[in-house]
């Protein structure tokens, strides 16, 4: 049955030597055009050659099903290697089409995949059937004739068959390639894809619409589409509705219906009108006028194109890392660990610097009209006429500048970057952050001017001085590669803590990003991990979405220290002593929410980044901070309560007085001089010593220890004595502190009657009698006894 198919159709034969081909279970065109049949399961060299310094290696491998088994491209050191099954890898890691590459672009093309050099002439173009690849073209735009070695030959080498565009139906060639169709079919009968691809390949050189596909029974296009021999090689789709093609894009394909796109964005292959056509974000599909609400826009679905508003939400760049995202939401991966600039405007640069040994950020540096911050150690606010710069959270640090960029600089457990810039400076940014302009296609200016279309060149222009590439891709180990597949599928699960997040924020770069941080994080594997889920909830955050408590879920739980408490969404505003005493400019900064550790509600930070009660915060004034209590400043009363200063008003006081208003300040103005201080407890408002000093008997304020003392109307200094009545009194703490010392006393009488005792008692007695004064009698071995007596008249009246 099969020779008779093979005769039926290579009646029609028409071959053109300008590729080199391999197709069916082991048919093998070379580029001379002479064809030959190699059955075997090694790998093969089909093509080797260097052009232009450039290297270029083409491997194949049939399976046991008779197919290629795999195809392997290396192009100038990049490696893309093509499965049985269609799937892609580039550099050992899965791609998606359409992917762009410094050194090629793969995208759909028909009924086939190609993938176009941009270093070298070639291209390549395969047919995936699922079990395996049916054909494999190697197409040459100009003749690369030294040094290739391979299946393939060279052009130069004549061959079997004439080089170009003759119709050849002799009976000799016919029987040739009736041999090499029985070859290709011998031991693979069933396997139908085999027979197929051989009569495929002879059709299409043909450029025959002859009905081969009805006669050999192979395989029509799937669903609702139809087959084209010869048709458009980029199909209208729900995705892309207006392809543009030229001359060169003719290929076999299948289409749909006149008037009718295929919906790509459904399982299976369906045609359907443009108005029919979904939508899609975050991998969900949207039915037509169905909205989609975000916190920052709401969008309809038209046309299969979303119809949206304004977004309301300001652009941002995010450097997490090597993973950036441009102001215009270009996504891509930073090639080395060195410095870059981040971005620039006209007045203003922010450059960061890479770590040597981890693929993590040590340094943020922002300088703005020549002034670069970088030096001052900021511990709760800094304000100047360029910038305020404050910690937003134990995790977050946040700038504003005076033109109104914000920066949001996360500081642990990684470095990672977060740039918002106004209205005023939309199309005029360079860097690593790209140009904000509202436009992606542009996005990979270099810093020479020119539009790259890959990541590295692009990045690399940016770097400061010499940028090695050198951020590993693939895992560093087997444990770390199990690890990441096992962790990081939490961001992909249905069911888990993330999910209601994901009609939001696509978790695809997210994943990826996991997948490689994880993979190439040298030690703490669990924290490498937590980074990368705290950067998609931030993400989530910044679109209004709050996943819950992931960080226990995922076991990544933030320990906090000084009392203070852990929060997903933690605001400076009003937490610090500070703003206790004045109004606090951190309140007007909006920014996307940020996690770490704050204080609990009714505490607040202090400089030493402690939380404690109001009670106990200082108060901030322009002389500097002052503990809780009554203070003097500026001659008045002032008390620092809850933070906050209550000062008397002011009332002329001079030598270092303070104002005090007993109606505003009770205080005991009576114990205010060193005169006073015992007397009772009273308020007079006037002018008084500030604290805890006192006036002296000279009006001078002095502290307790310092007063002065009054004696028979002098004025005594302290520490300063005078002795009186057989004692010796010391002037101190505005007291006189007297100590008895011995002293003679004496007996006096005079006048009439008038009595002076030793203790110096006076009193008056009258009388006319004889009366002893003084007696002493002192008992002894020699009993000696002393009176005195004296006697005022004769006329003794008893």
């Amino acid at each position: 049955m099969w020779i008779y198919y093979c005769s039926r159709l290579l009646t029609r034969l028409c071959l053109l030597p300008d590729v080199c081909k391999t197709f069916g279970s082991g048919v093998v065109q070379m580029f001379n055009g002479t064809v030959f049949y190699v059955h075997s399961t090694c790998p093969f060299t089909l093509t080797r050659f260097t052009h232009n310094r450039v290297d270029c290696d083409i491997t194949v491998r049939r399976g046991e099903n008779g197919l290629l088994e795999y195809v392997e491209i290396n192009v100038n050191k990049i490696q893309t290697r093509i499965l049985y099954n269609g799937t892609i890898f580039v550099e050992q890691r899965m791609v998606s089409l359409p992917y762009d590459h410094t050194y090629q672009h793969v995208f759909q093309y028909g009924t086939n995949t190609k993938l176009r050099s941009t270093v070298l002439p070639l291209s390549v173009i395969w047919s995936s059937v699922g079990v395996g690849i049916d054909s494999l073209w190697v197409k040459l735009e100009q003749e690369l004739v030294p040094g290739m070695t391979g299946l393939c030959g060279r052009p130069d080498i004549p061959g079997q068959l004439p080089y170009k565009h003759i119709f050849y139906t002799s009976s000799k060639y016919i029987h040739k390639y009736i041999i090499l169709c029985q070859e290709n079919i011998y031991g693979y009968e069933k396997e139908l894809y085999v027979g197929c691809a051989f009569y495929k390949e002879i059709a299409h050189r043909c450029q025959t619409s002859y009905a081969w596909r009805t006669l050999t029974h192979c395989r029509n296009c799937p669903g609702e589409l139809h087959f084209e021999e010869q048709g458009d090689a980029f199909v209208p789709t729900c995705s892309n509705p207006a392809p543009r093609t030229n001359d060169q894009d003719i290929t076999s394909t299948c289409v749909c219906p006149q008037g009718q796109v295929l919906n790509d964005r459904a399982e299976g292959h369906y045609c359907v009108s443009e108005s029919a056509c979904p939508c899609v974000y975050a991998g969900r599909n949207y039915a037509p006028k169905e909205e989609r609400r975000t916190k920052c826009q709401t969008c309809m679905c038209y046309n299969g194109k979303w119809i949206c508003s304004q977004n309301s939400c300001p652009s941002r760049c995010v450097i997490e890392g090597q993973f950036v995202t441009t102001f215009d939401g270009k996504q891509y991966t930073l090639p080395g660990k060195c410095s870059y600039m981040a971005s620039k405007g006209f007045n203003w640069t922010i450059t960061i610097h890479f770590s040597e040994t981890t693929s993590s950020i040590q340094n943020v540096f922002l300088q703005i009209y020549q002034v670069r911050f970088e030096k001052e150690e900021i511990r709760e606010l800094h304000q100047s006429d360029n910038a305020m710069v404050f910690w937003q959270s134990s995790m977050y640090v946040q700038v504003l500048t005076s033109f109104g960029m914000k920066i949001q600089v996360q500081t642990s457990p990684d470095l990672q970057l977060y740039i918002t810039l106004p209205q005023s400076e939309v199309g005029m940014p360079e860097g690593l952050c790209g140009n904000y302009n509202t436009d992606t296609t542009d996005d990979f200016t270099t810093s020479s001017g020119i539009v790259e279309n890959a990541a590295e060149p692009f990045a690399l222009s940016w770097s400061v001085g010499d940028c090695p590439v050198n951020i590993p891709k693939v895992c560093i180990n087997t444990d770390n590669e199990i690890f990441a597949d096992e962790k990081c599928h939490t961001l992909r699960d249905s069911s888990g803590i993330f999910a209601k997040c994901y009609d939001h924020v696509p978790t695809d770069n997210y994943h990826k990003a996991c997948i490689q941080r994880t993979c190439t994080c040298g030690t703490g594997l669990q924290q490498c991990l937590c980074v990368a889920l705290a950067n998609y909830a931030k993400a989530c955050a910044n679109q209004g979405i709050t996943v819950g408590d992931w960080r226990r879920a995922t076991n990544c739980t933030v320990p906090c220290e000084n009392n203070q408490r852990f929060d997903y969404e933690m605001q400076a505003c009003n937490s610090t002593c500070l703003s206790l005493s004045r109004p606090d400019p951190r309140c007007g900064v909006e920014d996307a929410p940020v996690e770490g550790c704050g204080c609990l509600e009714g505490t607040h930070l202090t400089g030493g980044l402690t939380c404690t009660p109001k009670a106990q915060c200082p108060c901030h004034h322009q002389r500097g901070v002052t503990p809780p209590g009554p203070v003097a400043i500026d001659g008045r009363q002032c008390k620092c309560e809850d933070g906050e200063l209550l000062c008397s008003e002011d009332c002329g006081c001079t030598q270092g007085k303070v104002c005090v208003h007993c109606s505003q300040f009770a205080i005991d103005t009576a114990q205010k001089t060193c005169a006073s201080l015992s007397k009772p407890i009273n308020c007079t408002s006037g002018c008084y010593c500030p604290g805890g000093q006192l006036e002296d008997h000279r009006g001078v304020c002095v502290t307790v220890d310092n007063c002065t003392c009054q004696y028979s109307g002098k004025v005594f200094k302290a520490g300063q004595s005078v002795k009186t009545n057989c004692r010796t009194c010391t002037c101190r703490h505005a007291q006189w502190s007297c100590v008895d010392e011995p002293c003679p006393g004496t007996c006096l009488v005079y006048g009439n009657g008038h009595y002076q005792t030793f203790d110096s008692k006076w009193y008056r007695y009258d009388g006319n009698c004889q009366y002893t004064l003084v007696e002493v009698s002192h008992r002894s071995q020699s009993d000696i006894t002393f009176s005195l007596g004296y006697q005022v008249n004769t006329n003794c009246i008893e």
